[in-house]
């Protein structure tokens, strides 16, 4: 008995923890689709943890529960996994860096962990141009492409090394977007690379050979308390991908 009463308060904790995360998270990262996800997943555990007593001749769901729990990770491990396997060569011709939302004119700590790579991989291959890809959307009083844009320069970054591609609106876009761009300017041909989170690698790299463009990548980290949030709305875009991909 005192067993099942210690996981039936675990569970409660649990819940009220992950519902108390998703409201501080608000403070400080844009509201997506994983907000919604962490939040009604800790409403769920939170009401395991309540009827837990009525649902403890439930064997099936509980291993089911179990079950979704062990896919959850292992599909996150599997995105971080492959994300921060980077196979850029550093001397390919352009590199385009993928928004990812600001907050009026100052870039997220997602989008800047993606710039700051961008400035590494300049240090390696400084010939090669780089186009910030983002439009403008809410809780934004600029475009992601200016911000990042500004963001490169204050760290020493050329502005003749920077093309802004000012209209995307999603991953697809950014890609299809700067398509155009790179057509234009290499008119006989040209590598390319991108850089984005690890989270989104995966993703990115199918979304990016359905845009035309064969890249290779760079990944870059988050901040461990965005993993939650990040990651499972990743988890719900990768399995829309592979039901709906672009054409």
């Amino acid at each position: 008995m005192k067993r099942k009463r210690t996981i039936q308060y675990s569970l409660i904790i649990i819940g009220v923890i992950l519902l108390l995360y998703t409201l501080c998270m608000a403070l400080v990262m844009n509201f997506n689709a994983g907000f919604v996800i962490v939040g009604l997943f800790a409403l769920a555990v939170l009401l395991y943890g309540v009827l837990w007593e009525r649902l403890k001749k439930a064997k099936w769901l509980h291993a089911a529960a179990l079950a979704l729990c062990v896919i959850i990770v292992g599909f996150m491990g599997f995105l971080s996994f492959y994300g921060s396997n980077n196979n850029v060569t550093y001397d390919e011709d352009v590199v385009i860096v993928l928004g990812a939302g600001i907050r009026g004119e100052q870039v997220t700590p997602i989008l800047a962990y993606r710039l700051d790579r961008a400035v590494e991989y300049h240090a390696q291959n400084p010939d090669a141009l780089i186009i910030v890809s983002g439009g403008q959307g809410p809780q934004e009083d600029i475009t992601e492409a200016l911000a990042m844009e500004r963001y490169l320069i204050e760290r020493g970054i050329p502005a003749a090394q920077i093309i802004k591609e000012e209209e995307s609106t999603s991953t697809f876009e950014n890609f299809a977007f700067s398509r155009v761009i790179l057509e234009e300017e290499f008119a006989e041909g040209y590598s390319a690379a991108f850089i984005t989170n690890n989270f989104h690698v995966y993703r990115a790299e199918r979304i990016a050979a359905a845009a035309g463009i064969s890249a290779s990548h760079m990944g870059a980290h988050i901040k461990w308390y965005g993993v939650p949030i990040t990651y499972s709305r990743e988890i719900l875009a990768v399995i829309q991908l592979w039901l709906f991909p672009p054409s």
